[in-house]
């Protein structure tokens, strides 16, 4: 199987996960991964090019997809708009583009580590998925994990993955913590706001969301 890997930080939990899970299982032989950011991965899927990935909600509306997601409950601190009256779109992402226009806040807007980067910075942001979930009362669905093919191995991964409790080994945090600039106790903090099983309300907001876009 050929996985479009995103390597922003709140992926690192499944990313740890799926560390583990090919060694226990028979697709260790067979995983490969593509890495690059949300907007280039919905590409990669597109064009078949990936088997399986998480892409973009706004991407994966007509896609077969898991129950598994990038989903922020209330606030998510990695999915912000630096206000000002010139709009500004990240072209690292796609979802978050179209949300912003949605909610109608103005100015430039960030995703990802960067933008989590910013975030803890305390400069002036507004949090998009809390302005969203002050709106409507459900959470925002930020990505899917999506698949071409393969099902039986990803609704093994949905299934072993939404039971599990992920533990972050300390060199693996470590790592990404020298990679962002981001200390390591904020990375925790941060992935505590960072749902990934598409529960009963995360589906209403995303069918919300599907029906505003």
């Amino acid at each position: 199987m050929v996985f479009g890997k995103i390597e922003y930080l709140n992926l690192l939990p499944f990313h740890v996960f799926m560390k583990r899970f090919s060694r226990s299982s028979r697709e260790s032989m067979t995983m490969e991964y593509k890495k690059s950011v949300p907007a280039k991965i919905n590409i990669l899927y597109e064009k078949h090019l990936v088997d399986a990935a998480f892409i973009s909600s706004i991407k994966a509306k007509k896609q077969k997809y898991a129950k598994l997601g990038i989903i922020a409950k209330k606030e998510v601190c990695s999915v912000i708009v630096i206000p000002s009256d010139e709009s500004k779109k990240d072209k690292e992402s796609a979802t978050s583009n179209v949300l912003a226009n949605i909610l109608g806040v103005h100015g430039e807007v960030l995703i990802g580590d960067k933008a989590l980067k910013y975030y803890l910075s305390g400069k002036p942001h507004i949090d998009l998925a809390k302005l969203w979930n002050e709106k409507y009362h459900f959470p925002f669905v930020f990505a899917l994990l999506t698949y071409h093919k393969h099902t039986t191995q990803i609704k093994k991964i949905e299934k072993n993955f939404s039971k599990t409790k992920v533990k972050i080994p300390r060199y693996i945090l470590k790592a990404a913590s020298l990679r962002t600039g981001i200390e390591e106790n904020e990375i925790l903090h941060y992935l505590e706001k960072i749902s990934y099983t598409l529960d009963q309300k995360a589906a209403k907001g995303l069918k919300k969301f599907y029906q505003l876009i």
